[in-house]
């Protein structure tokens, strides 16, 4: 059955206005508590605009962390730009939120996980029976991405090992909604 509705498409964009909306209140009035952000995205995606140096670093994916050491957060309808510091040389990055592999919020167990454009261009229409299957290899992968040294991390040593999910973070992804 053809899935006229694209509940796929539809459930995409609520889980990017949820990483706008938290995006958009840490522009306005910073990060409340021990929140911070883990956030993974393609550096070669169509809007991502980082030096040639940060490129050359890191040619396909790069992760960030959103605590202590970030300026100029301004988010729109299609992207945010961040200032950040990379081995003590400030950069302006521009993430469009399309380009966003995985956000993560260790300090309440929350992440997202976005496919990428090949995955969403393969993958078929959802699968209900699939829809709520958390599975012990997705929550894995999102603690296994919290573990990885982060890109800022290495200018901040307070982040290294410092924030690890547990077992039961919560995640979502949407090629759990998809047949195969």
């Amino acid at each position: 059955m053809k899935d006229h509705i694209r509940y796929d498409v539809l459930a995409r964009d609520a889980m990017r206005g949820v990483l706008r909306r938290v995006l958009e209140d840490a522009a306005k009035q910073g990060l409340p508590g021990d929140h911070h952000f883990y956030i993974e995205f393609r550096t070669k995606a169509d809007g991502v605009k980082i030096s040639p140096r940060l490129l050359q670093q890191y040619p396909n994916q790069m992760t960030i962390i959103l605590q202590h050491q970030f300026w100029d957060l301004v988010v729109t309808d299609d992207h945010f730009e961040v200032g950040l510091s990379f081995g003590n040389i400030p950069e302006k990055l521009v993430v469009p939120f399309t380009a966003i592999k995985s956000f993560l919020d260790p300090s309440v167990q929350f992440g997202l996980q976005f496919e990428t454009a090949e995955a969403q261009a393969v993958a078929d229409a959802p699968s209900p029976a699939a829809a709520l299957d958390l599975t012990s290899k997705s929550r894995a992968k999102v603690e296994d991405k919290a573990a990885e040294k982060p890109a800022e991390a290495a200018d901040d040593k307070a982040h290294d090992g410092e924030h690890k999910p547990s077992e039961g973070a919560e995640v979502v992804r949407l090629d759990r909604f998809r047949k195969k």
